[in-house]
């Protein structure tokens, strides 16, 4: 067998059977009940498609680190505490601040890392994502109160960390490379974004 054929539900030659019990689990649900009938006919019909419709194997890059985890779930813990303290402060009082749209470039391109960091960082408050873009691995974020050229550069520097220990939790090892490598330059560009 060539490494282009497709192999049966995806593995290598092997039944995969967490695929076989959750698409017998489906056909028992459709055919609303428990018995031993839906359960025979739905395994019979869970092997039967892994055969005639293999999945290719979906290598994600997805390293589960635990302390990497508890790392980065201390560290949102804190700044969306810290970041919601100072977001009220700001709303009560009553002093506004003009607002930016910063660029952040990351380290990582790939898809999984860009979107994990994106969702970690739209998850603290005073800023919004406005647009991830894949092609540059570049974020795009709305950052309020930012009249003074250090809460930019903070902000970069958060979501610098924030990458950093995103990979640390769920990247490859390449990827934990590249997040040691000093984060890439900003130019002012023909925006106007602030440095």
């Amino acid at each position: 067998m060539s490494d282009d054929q497709p192999v049966p539900c995806g593995r290598r030659g092997r039944i995969d059977l967490p695929l076989i019990a959750w698409l017998t689990v489906i056909w028992m649900l459709l055919w609303s009940g428990a018995t031993w009938g839906n359960l025979i006919s739905g395994v019979v019909v869970a092997v039967v498609l892994c055969v005639l419709f293999p999945l290719p194997p979906v290598e994600l890059g997805l390293r589960l680190r635990p302390l990497g985890i508890l790392l980065l779930a201390k560290y949102l813990l804190h700044d969306i505490i810290a970041a919601s303290h100072k977001v009220a402060l700001l709303a009560w009082s009553g002093r506004v601040g003009p607002a930016a749209v910063v660029r952040v470039p990351l380290r990582c391109r790939t898809d999984l890392m860009l979107a994990a960091t994106a969702v970690a960082v739209s998850s603290v408050p005073g800023g919004a994502l406005i647009e991830v873009n894949a092609v540059t691995a570049t974020l795009y974020l709305h950052v309020s109160d930012a009249d003074d050229p250090e809460n930019v550069a903070r902000t970069r520097a958060s979501v610098w960390r924030l990458e950093r220990l995103v990979v640390r939790a769920f990247g490859t090892r390449d990827e934990l490379e590249r997040v040691r490598q000093e984060p890439p330059s900003v130019e002012r560009d023909s925006l106007g974004d602030a440095p």
